[in-house]
């Protein structure tokens, strides 16, 4: 007897060490941890790069371009009269310079820096939908934790139910049949509880997913499981929507590209001026059999300037011309379709978070009267007031009430964090 309680105590004291050796986990720290490793927010840091380094104003053509040019080249002619050998080096340095073109190259430079600000707010959309993902799977750790300790509650309560049915077995005060049923009870609430157990290990393997860390890492989970509380108002959830919502940002920026894309065509109606200019030198080494070689030098200095303009070309500007007024007005249409979309949906979790915050109200006033009846009805049972099977319908009651409170607060915390991304306060918060 004293070694199995001294192993039971080695076991606890190793149980209690190992707890506190795991690392703290808060809601805040699991998203800087997310935001940091998950790879697909690696990706889009990566094309963020690329957009920066392509927004430049040697990308879109106003710098000239300056090119080194080197030829050599020898000839050997074999004649009737006289053989000879011709050795040339043709170096040049040449420099062309587009200086108008119907206003393209600020054009194109606006294009671009929509471009890089569209990468930026790809990046947030993809922030905000990490964000979110790890708010939940957090909160889902919390409510399966939560679970797990009802779950123990009731088994706790099967099992001294068990006992003390065995003990009066001995004494001859219950039966076989009560024994079986307190027994089967037991076992029942002891495989839920193991199953909730797997639950919950499962729930902190798709966080460690999320957060990009090994699968098997553990942690104490700081955070408390309770909602945050909100009185919203539908109109003030529209308008900050409407302003803030990430989607609709890179919407706006997008009818902007298209704009600078029916300016890009518009130039093609105007001119096109370019200077071009350079420097040009050789030298020839002629060398005629049974002679001595002789050296010459040539080099000169070139400038131009180069006017041009599209006077006719089967309509093809005007047809882009025309084509990319359509695609700004299918982009506006597909900007008002995701403003009517977000408007619905806006509503309806409105809605659905109002009728949870009452559902919550409700669960955590069942879950008091539940509590209360659990504690009175177990001293009846122990006096002999009411039977095993009215004790055990009271138990159940109070597990479904105890399960459903948890529910409730982990679908208010779902909606109250799909109002505040959809209104862009995610990043905020």
């Amino acid at each position: 007897m004293i070694k199995k309680i001294s192993f039971l105590l080695f076991l606890s004291i190793y149980a209690f060490c190992a707890v506190n050796a795991q690392e703290e986990l808060s809601l805040s720290k699991a998203i800087q941890v997310g935001l940091e490793n998950n790879y697909e927010l690696k990706i889009f840091r990566k094309n963020e790069e690329i957009s920066k380094l392509n927004n430049s104003w040697g990308a879109v053509g106003r710098y000239p371009k300056v090119q080194f040019n080197l030829v050599g080249q020898e000839i050997k002619n074999y004649n009737e009269t006289n053989d000879y050998n011709s050795l040339s080096l043709t170096p040049s340095l040449d420099v062309s310079w587009t200086l108008f073109d119907g206003f393209a190259v600020n054009i194109r430079k606006d294009k671009f820096d929509d471009l890089e600000q569209l990468s930026k707010g790809n990046t947030i959309v993809a922030i905000e939908n990490k964000i979110e993902l790890i708010i939940l799977a957090y909160h889902k750790i919390l409510l399966e934790k939560e679970r797990v300790e009802v779950s123990r509650k009731i088994m706790d309560l099967s099992a001294d139910r068990y006992e003390t049915k065995k003990i009066g077995k001995e004494i001859g005060s219950s039966v076989t049949y009560d024994l079986l049923q307190a027994k089967n009870a037991w076992l029942e609430d002891r495989s839920s509880f193991l199953l909730q157990e797997v639950n919950f290990n499962n729930s902190v393997r798709d966080l460690n997913f999320l957060l990009g860390v090994q699968e098997s890492k553990t942690y104490q989970f700081t955070d408390e499981f309770k909602p945050v509380v909100d009185e919203f108002k539908l109109a003030d959830l529209l308008d900050k929507m409407l302003a803030g919502n990430s989607n609709l940002k890179n919407r706006y920026i997008q009818e902007m590209i298209l704009k600078r894309d029916i300016d890009l065509a518009r130039s093609n109606f105007y001119p096109n001026l370019s200077l071009g200019t350079g420097f040009q030198g050789s030298r020839t080494k002629l060398k005629y059999d049974g002679s001595s070689s002789s050296t010459s030098d040539a080099h000169y200095f070139y400038a131009n300037v180069s006017l041009s303009f599209m006077i006719f070309n089967g309509n093809t500007n005007r047809r882009a011309l025309q084509i990319s007024k359509i695609e700004e007005e299918i982009g506006k249409i597909q900007t008002q379709d995701i403003k009517h979309s977000l408007t619905n949906l806006l509503a309806q979790q409105f809605e659905l978070y109002n009728v949870r915050l009452e559902l919550y109200k409700l669960a955590q006033e069942n879950l008091e009267a539940a509590e209360l009846n659990l504690s009175i009805s177990k001293d009846k049972y122990e006096s002999g007031s009411i039977n095993s099977f009215n004790y055990r319908d009271i138990q159940i009651i109070y597990q479904n009430a105890a399960l459903g409170r948890l529910n409730a607060i982990f679908n208010l915390v779902q909606s109250r964090t799909a109002l505040v991304r959809m209104t862009g306060g995610i990043l905020k918060e």
